[in-house]
């Protein structure tokens, strides 16, 4: 008797946990519409920190408050500020790059940088700012077409352009301005 009490209350639980795993059929295009965000990026990371090396030693230390990768465009966003230390063959920061916008193309390695750009030489303690800046990595140059104001500790250059290299020890500004001794 007993055993029959038992499988009379099991049939409905098994059913119900039967019917369970056979009715729930996920169409995967519709769970991608509902859940997904057009537009999203595919990573995002908040106070991001990354030092890149090679053989062994840091070549730069890129910080951003925030960071999104977007695999689809190959590119990373990086927003709300961000810094660029760039290294010698010693270890020491020779320059610093800081912008409040940026943009890493994955595939090459350049940097697009935008609002309030300032490449400082940390040793020679002179500064470029502009609106925007390029590094391109594999020149090893920064360039831009926008105005730019260099700051020495003797003088200041105004002009429309400027080339430089990622230490910014030399420079080349364009259409230069003014030149005014301190």
């Amino acid at each position: 008797m007993r055993a029959l009490g038992i499988n009379i209350f099991m049939i409905p639980v098994i059913l119900g946990v039967t019917g369970i795993f056979f009715s729930c059929v996920n169409d995967l295009e519709k769970i991608k519409e509902v859940s997904s965000i057009e537009h999203a990026p595919d990573e995002a990371t908040r106070d991001l920190n990354v030092i890149y090396t090679d053989s062994g030693y840091a070549k730069l230390e890129l910080t951003a408050t925030i960071s999104e990768s977007y695999n689809e465009t190959q590119k990373t966003k990086l927003k709300d500020g961000l810094k660029v230390k760039f290294f010698n063959d010693n270890g020491e920061v020779v320059s610093i790059l800081t912008a409040l916008y940026g943009e890493i193309d994955k595939k090459t390695g350049d940097m697009f940088v935008r609002d309030s750009v300032e490449l400082k030489n940390v040793e020679q303690n002179k500064v470029l700012r502009s609106e925007e800046l390029i590094w391109d990595k594999k020149g090893d140059s920064v360039y831009t077409e926008k105005a730019v104001t260099i700051t020495y500790p003797n003088m200041i250059l105004y002009g429309q352009g400027a080339k430089t290299n990622r230490n910014f020890d030399t420079a080349f500004v364009y259409n230069v301005k003014a030149r005014v001794n301190k």
